[in-house]
């Protein structure tokens, strides 16, 4: 007969027991599987969660959320390509690159001699630490070598970047495939008011220093693209002459996505402007005429 004594369990309570049981693991594996899918919602995301700065690009109905500065960098990377005259598809594989290589930071380490946004080796050729260390340079290096890929511009993304930097996980820049398309599609002015970020309105420069900074770094990453047509406005900012509307979504997005670094406040293209810290692409309603032939940028003073 069944019997309690020393704790043995009654025969008919066993399979109360079972289910409790089982209750209780399926708990915890819909808890963890909560926090997996947490995961792959990304950490990004978590940045934006948590109303911290964030950039979100936008284009063909499909968004992507990066902090600032990934977001600078994958500009950054976009400029590189449109000096060097190559087509969206090279940015496109880029930026897929390094995101997969470094999630669009410039590290200082990584495997073995590896440094920067694409994990470039000194010792394999790419050039000196402090040299990779440069995203511009390295991003130069990169599409050089990309460019001697024969076909990369009908080839998959992970196959034209595999080629490029010969990992041991040949697929694994596929996955960055769509977030990539995204990113180069805003930030090649293909889309109106498609890079919003989020910046604090406590910057670390003001006037004329941040001024100073941001025509620098157009500079460095435009090159001749820029044919002396961005000129500063003393402490108030700088212009930027544009030619046709893609062209200037193309720098009104550059500056946006830089806007953390350089004390960017505000930015107007045509109807519309971007405003620190809210970030938001809206209607002009000062009742100022927008310019389609001016990107004009404000620091904060």
């Amino acid at each position: 007969m069944p019997t309690t004594k020393r704790g043995i369990v009654l025969a008919e309570e066993r399979p109360r027991s079972r289910t409790r049981r089982l209750v209780t693991r399926l708990v915890l594996v819909l808890l963890a599987a909560g926090l997996v899918v947490a995961g792959v919602v990304g950490a990004r995301g978590l940045v934006s969660n948590f109303g911290g700065p964030r950039c979100q690009a936008t284009a063909a109905g499909a968004s992507v959320d990066f902090d600032p500065s990934q977001t600078a960098y994958a500009a950054t990377i976009e400029a590189i390509a449109e000096k060097r005259g190559l087509p969206a598809r090279a940015a496109t594989i880029a930026i897929a690159t390094a995101i997969q290589e470094s999630k669009l930071r410039n590290l200082k380490y990584g495997d073995r001699d590896s440094v920067g946004l694409f994990q470039q080796r000194p010792s394999q050729g790419w050039g000196t630490v402090e040299q990779i260390k440069d995203p511009r340079y390295s991003a130069g290096r990169f599409y050089g070598a990309l460019k001697k890929v024969k076909g990369w511009q009908e080839m998959r993304i992970t196959d034209a970047a595999q080629k490029v930097q010969r990992s041991a996980y040949p697929e694994a820049y596929e996955k960055w495939a769509d977030e990539s398309k995204v990113l180069a599609a805003a930030l090649t002015g293909r889309a109106t008011g498609a890079v919003e970020c989020v910046v604090p309105d406590t910057p670390a420069m003001r006037g004329s220093e941040a001024a100073a900074a941001l025509l620098s770094s157009l500079r460095l990453d435009w090159g001749k693209k820029l044919s002396g047509n961005a000129r500063s406005a003393e402490t108030a900012g700088l212009t930027v002459q544009v030619t046709d509307p893609s062209v200037g979504w193309r720098f009104a997005h550059w500056l946006v996505s830089h806007a953390s670094a350089t004390g960017l406040e505000r930015v107007r293209f045509g109807d519309l402007e971007w405003h620190a810290p809210e970030g938001k692409w809206q209607p002009v309603t000062d009742g100022r005429t927008g310019d389609p032939a001016q990107v004009v940028a404000e620091v904060f003073r």
